[in-house]
């Protein structure tokens, strides 16, 4: 199994789960700042590795009036404050091919929409400048089909690679996890993760925004590490309710104290079963 170290601690190979977290979108900075806090102070207390992550322009929304965020400039300059203020390294996803080269200055990982991964041309550019690139599994493909992504992206000589599993259409705004998508795709030797929150989203669920179903991305949390994934992605906010962007997917960060040890308990169970 392929494995690469980031920010201080390694991906992939065996190594214990990592979490990338932070608000679907950035909406202010404190938001980010309050959120980015609590998350480094609880991960490090439980000795998770944490990537942080939020957009700063969100370009698939169900409706031109959604929120998006702050933009491509202002968005980074919070970004790479938090990198800055809490020693994390950052995530955010990339829509552009003009956003590509500023994006890759200040992003630890450079995230490839789920609706672009089949984009060759835009792969291929994002893979040959980021640092580490995580390739969200488009909602219309197998697990099998993400080995020709992954043949654009090592083509280029990169070898620091992600895969995430966010869920597949399942109907007219729905969506559904399939456990077996993850084993399928650890197959490949590179490091996996589930998107436990944006696989409960409801697409287009609201008529003019998505819905989803918070409460079952803990149980796809659990179900998800128990598969022996790499890391867990997901969406967190101090106030999910009245979050801009994906709050009835989001968790409520005050959820996390309890839900991370025990996924961290599975975590040592599969891994230690493994050996």
């Amino acid at each position: 199994m392929t494995s690469f170290s980031l920010g201080g601690f390694t991906i992939g190979g065996g190594h214990p789960l990592f979490l990338i977290a932070g608000p679907c979108v950035i909406e202010t900075r404190e938001i980010v700042f309050r959120t980015a806090d609590f998350l480094k102070e609880l991960t490090s207390s439980l000795n998770i590795p944490l990537i942080f992550k939020s957009s700063y322009d969100k370009a698939n929304r169900s409706s031109k009036d959604s929120y998006r965020g702050p933009g491509l400039h202002e968005g980074l300059r919070i970004l790479a404050d938090v990198k800055e203020q809490f020693e994390l390294p950052v995530l955010s996803d990339v829509h552009r091919f003009e956003e590509i080269d500023a994006a890759c200055e200040v992003l630890d990982v450079v995230q490839v929409p789920a609706f672009l991964c089949r984009q060759t041309d835009f792969v291929i550019e994002i893979s040959r400048k980021a640092a580490t690139v995580n390739i969200k599994k488009g909602q219309f493909m197998a697990p099998w089909d993400m080995e020709n992504v992954l043949d654009k992206v090592t083509g280029t000589g990169c070898e620091r690679v992600i895969l995430t599993e966010r869920g597949y259409t399942f109907g007219y705004n729905n969506l559904v996890a399939d456990m077996r998508s993850l084993p399928i795709m650890r197959r490949t030797g590179w490091p996996v993760v589930f998107d436990a929150t944006h696989s409960v989203q409801l697409p287009g669920g609201r008529g003019r925004s998505s819905g989803g179903d918070r409460e079952m991305a803990v149980s796809l949390a659990r179900a998800a590490v128990a598969c022996g994934v790499d890391g867990l992605f997901m969406e967190v906010h101090p106030r999910p309710d009245s979050a801009l962007c994906d709050g009835p997917n989001s968790l409520s960060i005050d959820t996390l104290p309890r839900l991370l040890p025990i996924l961290k308990d599975i975590d040592a169970v599969v891994r230690r079963d493994a050996t």
